[in-house]
């Protein structure tokens, strides 16, 4: 009844880690076939380091060491893969709010420095000709200090309008910046005062590898021997019996006493079945007596046969 849940939810992990690695790996190369080998190398990866507890569990020692170093660096690996997942997708969720933004838009303009640097050398010839005594051609010069003074109100005006734009633009940035990071990492990252970026990979990590760890102990509970319960087997303890009797004649023996046998489990389980506390079950008897399945078969065996 564990056996099946177990392995869909280990096929369901592993077929999303893989899936995962294979996008990673494809961002991960230039020509198709630098993108087919780092997929290729990617679902190794995420298969040694799901399957290989799971395979290793009865090797040798020495292979099982080998095994531990091989695994710790297949998940190492794949979690690396997952991690690259994981911040480009953010990446690109954060490009597709950003598209949805609605933003003001802001005409073309001068830079706020030309048109200081332009309004500046205005000033310095309207002072030049303020300076200027009137001798002769008085009506131009005053026709000068006129339009150079009109001019350096028409820059002033400018500066304005562009200093307006920027806040405009400054406005659109800080949209465009608070859409593209992902909502509850920004707060997060606000509350825990760290970056952003750090807080994004952090959480990608651990995404990374409670994935992989999850995936590992299911298709370790999944390829247990036939038989054998992911759960401890609890068994009653059975008495030692004592069979040192001192040695004694029959004339100073005192009456011996009435020696009971200690109830086994055959015994246990023959009077529970005539009691009618369990079914003579495998499935009963295990339920009952908190064994395996092998043992309670064995159990049915010795309880049924003599009775037939």
């Amino acid at each position: 009844m564990i056996r099946r849940p177990t392995i869909a939810l280990a096929v369901v992990a592993t077929g999303t880690a893989v899936c995962m690695s294979v996008l990673a790996g494809w961002q991960r190369g230039g020509w198709l076939s630098e993108r087919l080998v780092w997929v290729a190398v990617s679902v190794v990866l995420v298969g040694g380091a799901h399957l290989l507890p799971a395979l290793c569990r009865s090797a040798p020692l020495a292979v099982r060491g080998i095994g531990t170093l091989l695994w710790l660096g297949c998940m190492t690996a794949a979690s690396w893969g997952h991690a690259t997942f994981f911040l480009l997708s953010q990446s690109h969720a954060g490009a597709v709010r950003v598209s949805g933004v609605s933003i003001a838009n802001v005409p073309a303009h001068r830079s706020l420095t030309a048109v200081m640097a332009e309004r500046a050398s205005v000033a310095a010839d309207l002072a030049a000709a303020d300076a200027r005594h009137c001798i002769r051609d008085c009506p131009t010069l005053r026709v000068r200090r006129t339009s150079l003074a009109a001019r350096l109100d028409a820059l002033g005006a400018e500066a304005a309008d562009v200093r307006q734009y920027q806040a405009i633009e400054e406005s659109n940035a800080s949209h465009r910046d608070a859409a593209r990071g992902d909502p509850v990492t920004a707060r997060m990252a606000a509350l825990r005062g760290v970056a952003d970026a750090r807080l994004e990979l952090l959480t990608s990590l651990v995404f990374a590898a409670v994935l992989e760890g999850m995936a590992c102990l299911l298709w370790w509970i999944a390829l247990l021997p036939q038989g054998t319960s992911p759960v401890t087997d609890r068994r009653d303890p059975v008495p030692a019996v004592t069979t040192d009797v001192p040695d004694v004649t029959a004339a100073d023996a005192p009456p011996a006493p009435v020696m009971t046998e200690p109830e086994t489990e055959v015994t246990r389980l023959r009077r529970d079945i005539k009691a009618g506390l369990v079914r003579p079950t495998v499935a009963s008897i295990r339920q009952h007596l908190g064994c395996s399945q092998a043992r309670a078969a064995a159990l049915r065996r010795q309880v049924i046969e003599p009775a037939a």
